[in-house]
């Protein structure tokens, strides 16, 4: 039984991390600030948010101005390579082998009108205890993407065993079975109150006798839930739970889910 001192002690430290969630958004140069995903081919491109002309030769995207060419050659899944443009910067990223360009501006209008994340009150029931059960050898789950045709590759460490109302369930935990955990997951939320695509729960490391804790109520939304812009990965059909997690960060898209 959690005590009244407990319960409140968990509340602010809860509202300290969806308080620090809330101001990464805020970054004039994050998720928020971005206006457009343009995907790129051969055939050379006219952004307008940055002059000259962007094409892809091979393994590299060119951008020919009258400054000259610049070759860059952005790495597969990770973070893109930044380009001036205006007063913020394009980005150039690789998904799935194609290219594309994201535009983030410090004055877009999604940043200038968040207003905070919508999330249910924390309530502690909705902490839960597991077991981690490592595989034999780390093994790479592909899931789909929010963006038709892309795909993600993880890297999956083991099973995340827990109960709720008195039934067991399972959860393929991401991660190199070194360290903290993330899990990728959909529930009887998805789609109503909560986004569809996934929401994404971090883990911290198991013990030493496999023993890990979920806490739900720091079930936090994946960037594609704030913007179109984004090509985030969608939940591996191992992680649906068949029950509501009615804990966690909301849907920013609907008004009804505030």
């Amino acid at each position: 039984m959690t005590t009244t001192l407990d319960r409140e002690t968990f509340t602010e430290d809860w509202r300290s991390w969806h308080a620090a969630r809330e101001e990464a958004l805020r970054r004039p140069d994050g998720w928020l600030s971005l206006t457009g995903l343009y995907w790129l081919d051969t055939e050379p491109t006219i952004l307008d948010e940055v002059p000259g002309l962007w094409r892809v030769d091979g393994e590299r995207v060119l951008l020919e101005s009258d400054g000259g060419t610049e070759v860059h050659e952005p790495i597969e899944g990770a973070p893109g390579v930044r380009v001036a443009a205006g007063d913020g910067y394009a980005e150039i990223i690789r998904r799935t082998g194609r290219f594309a360009v994201r535009i983030h501006d410090p004055k877009s209008p999604a940043l200038t009108a968040f207003t905070g994340i919508p999330a249910y009150e924390p309530a502690p029931e909705w902490v839960l205890q597991g077991r981690f059960e490592a595989f034999d050898q780390v093994r790479t789950v592909t899931t789909g993407a929010v963006v038709d045709g892309l795909e993600h590759r993880h890297s999956a460490a083991g099973l995340i065993r827990f109960t709720h109302d008195g039934a067991e369930h399972r959860l393929v935990a991401f991660g190199d079975g070194s360290g903290p955990l993330r899990v990728l997951f959909t529930d009887g939320t998805s789609g109503v109150t909560t986004y569809p695509a996934a929401r994404i729960l971090e883990v911290a490391a198991p013990t030493a006798d496999g023993s890990v804790t979920l806490d739900f109520t720091r079930a936090a939304n994946l960037p594609c839930a704030f913007t179109d812009a984004a090509t985030c990965p969608i939940a591996p059909a191992e992680n649906r739970l068949p029950f509501a997690v009615e804990a966690g960060e909301r849907t920013p898209r609907d008004e009804e889910a505030r």
